[in-house]
């Protein structure tokens, strides 16, 4: 999204909820607290890192990037400057974790304020004319997470009749029109998005007005959308993002200026390193419940069962063969023309300088070879 010109994936919602806007509580960036949610135990042993590298990753509230907010509770990262977690200690390195609203990380990012940054494919896209990026860390894709949610109407030709309410510039802009596109796919009735009147709202303040039955269509995020099904019994899903699997991808992209510095690579392995850690904790029979009510913490206040609903529709790359595959699949890079077309369509980039692997020249790079890098050390 233009970073000058739009107020990017706002969550403030006025249903009281931080959504997959990826939003978080503390505006500015300020390092998470301390504490340990899950285990119920004290935190791990935190060392004075001294003359330790610092690296910083801004993070806002989503599922897949949630996560370093609950390893912080867990130990096995201390968000704050000067404390070194589990994983810290392993790797040499002193990870701060500044969690800020979605479009505060990414000012931060294209600032040099921070050095990596969780964002979206196209806001990585986006971005990276203002700060060269790489692309190290796929963590999650929408399936289901995005969609349009309706009342009384029951397909495309109805819809045309009404205003749906949506953020322009994001994802949610992408999925409506990359939906209707794969709609008219399988039902060849002459669907077109232009033909379909997006109107440009924050999603919180449409799903208020849906709950209050001023609107009869939105195109929001979870939690706006869990939230919405059960605020209007009589609401249902039109169409979502499985429409386009594996098309909205969620990331870590690390500042291409940052792999100069001395520990870069240490960092970048402790951030992967903490990902995959807190996804074996998620797959644990005796302890996965526990951690992923701390995720629902942080994402948006959900208990278990929504939470059991939300990582279902944002699928997580668990495991660095899973990340990797996507990293490297001729899928991916289909993908990021889809995205590119997009973009370079309604304004929002002109002319973007993007590749894969060691594309020499690129402002952007998806790059698998630091997963790769970090299954060696591991093995």
């Amino acid at each position: 999204m233009k970073l000058h010109s739009l107020v990017a994936w706002l969550v403030i919602g006025v249903i009281a909820l931080a959504g997959c806007t990826k939003s978080g509580s503390t505006g500015g960036g300020t390092p998470v607290p301390g504490g340990d949610s899950v285990s119920g135990k004290p935190g791990a042993p935190t060392t004075e890192s001294g003359d330790t590298p610092v690296f910083s990753l801004s993070w806002s509230e989503y599922p897949s990037w949630s996560v370093f907010g609950v390893a912080h509770e867990m130990g096995l990262l201390d968000g704050e400057e000067g404390k070194l977690g589990d994983i810290e200690n392993k790797y040499g390195v002193d990870v701060v974790l500044k969690e800020a609203q979605y479009d505060s990380c990414l000012n931060m990012f294209t600032s040099k304020n921070c050095d990596a940054v969780c964002m979206t494919n196209m806001d990585a896209l986006i971005v990276s004319p203002n700060r060269d990026g790489i692309a190290v860390l796929p963590t999650s894709t929408s399936n289901g997470a995005d969609a349009c949610v309706v009342i009384g109407i029951n397909n495309l030709d109805e819809l045309k009749a009404h205003k749906v309410y949506g953020l322009e510039g994001t994802v949610s802009q992408y999925c409506f029109v990359r939906a209707i596109e794969e709609i008219e796919k399988e039902e060849k009735k002459g669907y077109n998005a232009a033909d379909f009147q997006f109107s440009n709202q924050d999603p919180g303040v449409a799903a208020s007005l849906m709950k209050g039955g001023e609107h009869k269509a939105i195109m929001v995020w979870n939690p706006f959308v869990l939230q919405t099904l059960k605020d209007k019994p009589d609401s249902k899903v039109l169409f979502d993002s499985s429409k386009i699997p594996g098309e909205i991808v969620d990331m870590v992209v690390v500042g291409r200026d940052v792999m100069d510095k001395p520990g870069a690579k240490a960092f970048v392995n402790a951030i992967l390193d903490t990902f995959y850690q807190m996804n074996e904790e998620l797959a644990k029979p005796e302890s996965g419940d526990k951690a992923l009510v701390a995720l629902g913490e942080k994402f948006s206040s959900l208990g278990l069962e929504e939470m059991k609903t939300v990582v279902q529709q944002t699928q997580f790359y668990k495991t660095p063969d899973e990340g990797a595959a996507l990293l490297d699949s001729e899928e991916f890079k289909t993908t990021m023309k889809t995205v590119e077309k997009f973009c370079v369509d309604q304004g929002l980039v002109t002319d973007p300088q993007y590749g894969f692997g060691d594309e020499v020249g690129a402002k952007l790079v998806f790059d698998s070879s630091h997963i790769a890098s970090l299954k060696g050390s591991s093995e």
